[in-house]
């Protein structure tokens, strides 16, 4: 049977949520083909994930859809303060600047990437993606469901069901990627494991529409928590308003009693809870949505297995806090999507799927781990707000943490060093863009011994070209006069040489090898000009000394020296490449 007529598809992707979005994109962007299915009429209905971090906006931005993006998105400067409150119109009891838009951190997210962040609901944001992907040539099918696989050593075949007329069919692919969320049926069928716990708290989530501009406009976020007795339950302890669009709509949030049932959801009890946490008695409000939802905290240390790939929520499980979710789920599928495509292509062979799992586990259990911590956080904030032998904890907390004589200096002093631990959660770049690949897909440096970070590796990032890391982004000078960043001039499905002015001999070797899947970039010369002295200043290596970026962003390799001649630098290009690869044949010249 010929490879044409077996299989019908090169890549089959369950779920349209980030992950399967998002690998959906990048395939058809590599010019794979590419069918994805969903068992919904359409993509999320409800606005779930929003924070979108730098790293996941870098994919966008590879991806060519960081503008269309943004365009919808709460702009980054209007997420802002988050507010701890007694309610949204009542007295303030502390803010603090998050997601880099303070003072003291602001600069340090502008060094460390050309994109800032920004909010974008997942209700919004799956559709930019899919429409993307379907414009390259993605197949979408919607209202199917499916049904289970079996692998062998030459392909997938998938049984899936109309959910309209109910008919089953098969189809046989190359790959099968499982981006079906937190309820994964082909994580499941593979037989891949969890560890750790699910639902081991929950809360209740109300959508609602309300004019609130008059209390937000002024303060603008994207998260306001309310300290308030009636709300103070569970692992957070407080009230939560979450702005979904400026400022008419929003989420009213606070935890429950798993044990004691689901929550009352009642028209009375809801409208009663969200003027309760806005401080508005007559407050008008149109109710849209209720339902609840359950802390995780759980992850798979594999994911994958033969040519079976799971990622996004099947993998890591957890809570929004951080905000980690989605940005994780897209970095799972870039990470994933160039790879497949280099096997499909015949660029790399089998063997390089293999990182693919072995880079994202280790990532996936950090995120499910931070974001966990990141509830219990709030403890110190919280007795810093109460007084729990008091027949209202909360007004007799916030009255001895005004109190001018010396318990309320020491609780006083408590909320500065418990406001201080919350950065953990909200100015946490270092978490969100200092992950390092270790795989056969990155070759480490023999003689660089273990990495020391100078500042806090959570809270800070470490721009470095140590193989495993990102790419530092500086700005850089384009043909035109404008600034473009170092990340600009690599990526785009391709393998990256970058050297600078004195390597003439990488430029030579890595031109003369005319593979398709590597160009070559001279730092120095028009086009890529560093006319700020800041590549000079990252680089970690000599002008003459070379980088083998990856698709992805990832160093992959470096040479710290200039090479001889082109002659040596060839040979130790295809060294590095048929290891990365596992192709020797692929990094001859073609």
């Amino acid at each position: 049977m010929s490879q044409a007529f077996e299989y019908q598809t090169d890549v089959l992707v369950i779920g349209t949520g980030p992950m399967g979005a998002t690998t959906a994109l990048a395939l058809a962007t590599h010019g794979l083909r590419v069918h994805v299915v969903n068992r919904f009429n359409w993509t999320a209905n409800s606005p779930r994930a929003h924070i979108t971090n730098q790293r996941a906006m870098e994919v966008l931005r590879d991806l060519g859809v960081e503008e269309e993006a943004r365009h919808i998105a709460t702009p980054w400067e209007w997420m802002g303060d988050t507010l701890f409150t007694t309610s949204l119109a009542g007295p303030e009891i502390a803010r603090l600047r998050t997601w880099g838009t303070g003072d003291e951190r602001k600069g340090d997210y502008m060094q460390g990437s050309p994109c800032p962040l920004m909010d974008l609901t997942q209700e919004k944001m799956e559709p930019v993606l899919v429409k993307n992907a379907a414009e390259r040539g993605a197949v979408f099918s919607f209202n199917t469901e499916y049904l289970s696989h079996e692998q062998d050593a030459d392909g997938v075949t998938v049984r899936l069901r109309d959910e309209k007329s109910g008919r089953e069919y098969t189809v046989r692919a190359r790959y099968l990627v499982g981006a079906d969320g937190a309820r994964s049926k082909v994580m499941d069928d593979l037989g891949l494991k969890l560890e750790g716990q699910l639902a081991r708290a929950a809360t209740a989530y109300v959508i609602f529409r309300a004019d609130l501009a008059r209390y937000a406009a002024h303060r603008p976020s994207i998260l306001y928590w309310i300290v308030t007795s009636d709300t103070a339950f569970g692992e957070i302890g407080m009230g939560l308003l979450r702005c979904i669009e400026p400022w008419k709509k929003w989420i009213a949030g606070w935890g429950y009693d798993m044990s004691r049932g689901e929550p009352d959801f009642s028209p009375e009890e809801v409208k009663r809870k969200v003027r309760l946490l806005v401080g508005d008695p007559d407050l008008e409000i149109d109710i849209q949505a209720a339902s609840t939802w359950y802390v995780n905290q759980a992850h798979a240390p594999v994911y994958s297995k033969g040519r079976v790939f799971c990622g996004g929520d099947a993998v890591h499980r957890h809570p929004p806090s951080s905000g980690l979710g989605s940005n994780t789920c897209m970095q799972d599928a870039f990470n994933l999507a160039w790879k497949l495509a280099f096997v499909v292509k015949g660029y790399a062979g089998p063997r390089l799927l293999d990182s693919y799992s072995l880079e994202r586990a280790p990532v996936g259990a950090q995120i499910v781990a931070r974001a966990n911590q990141s509830r219990l956080d709030y403890g110190p904030l919280n007795r810093c707000f109460r007084d729990e032998g008091a027949a209202d904890p909360v007004a007799a907390g916030l009255e001895k943490l005004a109190d001018p004589g010396p318990e309320g200096v020491a609780r006083r002093d408590a909320l500065a060093k418990a406001l201080d631990l919350k950065n953990y959660e909200f100015n946490a770049q270092g978490l969100e863009l200092n992950q390092r690949c270790v795989s056969d897909a990155v070759i480490p440096d023999p003689d660089a011994g273990e990495e020391v970070f100078a500042r806090d590796p959570q809270l800070y990032l470490q721009p470095t070209t140590r193989p495993g890391a990102k790419l530092p982004h500086v700005w850089l000078v384009g043909e035109d006069g404008r600034r473009i960043s170092t990340l600009d001039v690599v990526g785009k499905g391709r393998y990256s040489l970058v050297t600078g002015i004195a390597g003439h001999a990488w430029a030579d070797a890595a031109q003369a090898m005319d593979l398709p899947y590597l160009r070559t970039v001279v730092i120095g010369r028009p086009g890529a000009l560093d006319l700020y002295s800041r590549w000079h200043a990252v680089r970690e290596i000599d002008e003459a000394g070379a980088l083998l970026v990856r698709p992805d962003g990832v160093v992959a390799w470096r040479h710290a020296r200039a090479a001889a001649d082109a002659g040596e630098a060839r040979h130790k290009l295809r060294q590095a490449l048929a290891m990365l690869l596992d192709h020797p044949s692929q990094a001859e010249p073609t």
